[in-house]
């Protein structure tokens, strides 16, 4: 018998766009690692979190963030 682990939903919710520019908001969907928090654990919806993603790796390209932690470094 395997002991099954849940891991909590998080439930973080957007409201409104999705900007590239908006660091404090891409921030809680980033591990302290910088990986991208899967859609299964924020609870958002498949349309935002694609939205979401394209976001981040804009921002991560015109260096508003980094691609990996200073931590991990």
């Amino acid at each position: 018998m395997r002991k099954e682990v849940k891991q909590k939903k998080v439930k973080r919710t957007i409201d409104s766009y999705i900007d590239y520019k908006d660091s404090k908001q891409l921030q809680r969907f980033l591990t302290d690692q910088g990986k991208i928090i899967p859609r299964r654990i924020t609870g958002l919806t498949a349309k935002q979190h694609r939205e979401l993603v394209t976001a981040i790796k804009r921002a991560r390209h015109l260096a508003i963030l980094p691609f990996v932690s200073e931590a991990v470094k």
